[in-house]
């Protein structure tokens, strides 16, 4: 049954939106169980709502005008919401997903935050997100890419020792053929970095993970064409 009020609609997707740049967990779940019974179209609730208040709150992030526990908070509702609505998408049409990313921190390194809170927001925007944790060998991350035929792959690195493992991902990664795009970030990397190591682009910030990995998901369909 569809809904025939345009504004309670719209003061549906309004409050999911608002529910997530809250940080309102509870209401993003109530708000997404509502969506359904009153006929809104899933994923029209999930990209005008959930996926936006998300992006406003990675872009106050950015900013520095919201702090970390927050963000992941928001991230925690918006895929809260997801989960209960991206169901319902499927009753009735495959949703369309973004790409495959493998995403892990690189062997020697045990930070796990921003790899966190980078597999997050890529899930939220609509990329299926394999985290294979922390500390993990080159051959893990090729395993998986292998594996589940990963569009990307993301590997964190957090000091100047570990990013090394980065460059090692990369060379493996096109000695094995694959032809999955690969994406570094951490807080030491940088472009020249990303250039010295081969990979196809570095994120420095969260944003900026979510628009590589659309633009590389991009960039990969093309050349399969």
């Amino acid at each position: 049954m569809s809904i025939e009020n345009v504004s309670n609609k719209k003061e549906i997707i309004d409050g999911l939106r608002n529910a997530v740049v809250n940080y309102d967990e509870e209401s993003a779940k109530r708000l997404a169980k509502e969506a359904i019974e009153k006929g809104v179209e899933p994923l029209e609730a999930i990209q005008e709502g959930l996926v936006k208040g998300i992006t406003e709150v990675g872009e106050k992030f950015s900013a520095k005008e919201a702090f970390l526990p927050e963000l992941v908070i928001a991230a925690e509702a918006c895929l809260a919401g997801i989960a209960l609505l991206k169901p319902q998408i499927k009753s009735k049409k495959q949703m369309k997903s973004l790409g495959k990313i493998v995403i892990g921190t690189v062997y020697g390194d045990i930070h796990f935050i921003g790899k966190k809170l980078v597999a997050m927001m890529l899930e939220a925007n609509g990329f299926e997100v394999y985290d294979i944790g922390e500390d993990q060998p080159v051959e893990a991350f090729i395993k998986k890419a292998k594996e589940v035929g990963a569009d990307i792959v993301g590997a964190s690195a957090l000091t100047t020792t570990t990013r090394f493992e980065q460059e090692e991902i990369v060379k493996a990664m096109r000695r094995e053929g694959l032809k999955a795009k690969i994406m570094i970030g951490g807080a030491v990397v940088d472009a020249a970095w990303a250039e010295m190591t081969g990979s196809d682009g570095y994120a420095d910030n969260l944003q900026d993970a979510v628009s590589l990995a659309k633009e590389l998901a991009e960039h990969g369909q093309e050349e399969t064409m």
